[in-house]
């Protein structure tokens, strides 16, 4: 068997970890092509080392830019790999620009394409996301779901061939890392924090805070809450805040500011947080596997099984959402088996097994 697995974003490198390990100790030929879509160090070399993920064997050197600019360079790019390594199939993760790109090239080659993490929905089509998703879903021959929610759209979408689900593999990397983590103490102390006595936020979706305004809303609105604030600044909300900084812009006394963190620490940090503010679909998640309230800035969610079950709340940006922040409560029942049964990455290499073996594939 043999696959070309494409990555390019700090998501997917996480969700990669597991099944890029397994694949290769069942004797699967991957070949793992990293586009560069996220590139700063902080986004990309400090998942592969902490999550101990392959080296890449292709790096694309894509880099930032517009979304057609970025996806067209990936295609390109991605063209020349594809057609030298003639795959059995175009692996492809979550959501980004990557996941479309891979997905475009491969079905215009005549390569099936695996999508893992099919069939999620917000159903706000102003979110690039969503474009990404939907019509990565429609190309895909194996799309592997997360949750019964997101095989059900993908049926109300007309699809109705090669949805398996499988369960989240980052729920699965959840399980097999958490008992590992260090004694919360250990990431308190580094921060000068006390748990479950401080806020966690992380930003970084455009309509956020890629327009100066806003951005300055949401944070002179948070500096009004009286518990401490953890803020791992993204690469993309830095550059607005420093064109803050050059209007006057200071954070309040109440913001701790640090560098984007590596997946170990940021668990630590969620764990130990009062609650989390984010506007993450990777970082929701995360919260609710570790139970912890998680407010979303953002009108809709892809997974809203967490607002169902009272774990989650979409919030506006404006001085309305401190009342929610401050009355901080945790959600209802726990449903263990929303996100699977924490075999995923097995379960993805079986139907790869089964599809590549007992099938022809088509070209």
């Amino acid at each position: 068997m043999r696959l070309v697995t494409v990555l390019g974003a700090r998501p997917q490198f996480i969700k990669a970890a597991l099944l890029s390990r397994l694949l290769r100790d069942e004797g699967v030929s991957e070949i793992l092509v990293h586009t560069g879509q996220h590139y700063e160090a902080e986004l990309s070399d400090i998942f592969f080392r902490d999550l101990q993920i392959p080296t890449p064997d292709y790096e694309l050197g894509v880099g930032s830019g517009s979304h057609a600019a970025q996806t067209a360079s990936m295609m390109e790019r991605l063209e020349h790999v594809l057609c030298k390594e003639n795959p059995d199939y175009v692996l492809v993760y979550g959501d980004t620009n990557s996941t479309l790109a891979a997905a475009l090239v491969a079905a215009k080659l005549n390569i099936p394409v695996a999508h893992v993490e099919a069939g999620l929905r917000s159903y706000n089509r102003t979110m690039p996301e969503e474009i990404n998703r939907v019509i990565t879903d429609h190309l895909s021959s194996l799309l592997f779901c997360p949750t019964a929610t997101a095989v059900d759209n993908l049926k109300a979408e007309g699809i109705t061939e090669g949805i398996f689900w499988v369960g989240d593999i980052m729920y699965e990397l959840f399980l097999r890392t958490h008992a590992r983590l260090e004694l919360s103490s250990a990431v308190c102390e580094k921060w000068g924090i006390q748990e479950n006595r401080y806020y966690l936020l992380t930003l970084h979706r455009p309509g956020n805070v890629d327009h100066t305004e806003t951005l300055r809303l949401t944070l002179d609105t948070l500096s009004r809450l009286k518990e401490k604030i953890i803020f791992p600044l993204h690469p993309r909300t830095a550059k607005t805040v420093n064109m803050l900084y050059q209007d006057g812009f200071a954070f309040g006394d109440n913001f701790i500011v640090m560098k984007p963190v590596g997946y170990l620490e940021m668990l630590q940090l969620e764990r130990c947080a009062k609650a989390i503010i984010t506007d993450s679909g990777g970082v929701q998640k995360e919260a609710f596997f570790l139970r912890k309230p998680c407010f979303t800035l953002r009108p809709q969610t892809e997974w809203i099984e967490t607002v169902k079950t009272g774990w989650n709340q979409l919030l506006s940006v404006g001085p309305a959402m401190l009342d929610a922040l401050e009355a901080v409560r945790e959600g209802g029942a726990y449903d263990e088996t929303l996100f699977g049964d924490g075999d995923t990455a097995r379960k993805i290499y079986s139907i790869f097994k089964e599809h590549v073996v007992t099938q022809e594939v088509p070209r």
